[in-house]
């Protein structure tokens, strides 16, 4: 009697522990342009895909210049400021875009990179 109680005991303090764990090890899943239903997703999408990719992994062009991965890496623009600078003027082979976006579309764009790519915000 004493064993099976033991058994008992032990096959729900396994349970628990199981469980628990499960909850801490849930997968965090990065953000996806692609799946993202939020207007400045849809200016990345029409604006930056062509050249950064549809999840802004960036690429090597068959040229050897390379396209930046905008979520991981050592960023050459890392304040706002900067960011905005650069998508606005271009610059390094990117072309301007403050004549197609207005300063709000281009912080939007900037708020992306930085809170939902970078997770910096």
């Amino acid at each position: 009697m004493r064993k099976t109680r033991s058994y008992k005991i032990l096959a729900v303090l396994l349970f628990i522990v199981i469980g628990l764990s499960a909850c801490f090890q849930s997968e965090v899943r990065p953000y996806s342009i692609t799946d993202s239903k939020t207007y400045e997703a849809s200016l990345f999408r029409q604006n930056c895909t062509i050249c950064h990719g549809p999840e802004a992994e960036g690429k090597t062009l068959a040229d050897g210049r390379v396209i930046p991965n905008l979520r991981q890496g050592d960023f050459k623009y890392r304040t706002d400021e900067q960011i905005y600078s650069h998508i606005a003027d271009g610059g390094n082979g990117m072309m301007p875009f403050r004549k197609m976006l207005t300063p709000r579309e281009i912080n939007l764009l900037v708020a992306l990179v930085q809170r939902d790519l970078r997770g910096q915000k």
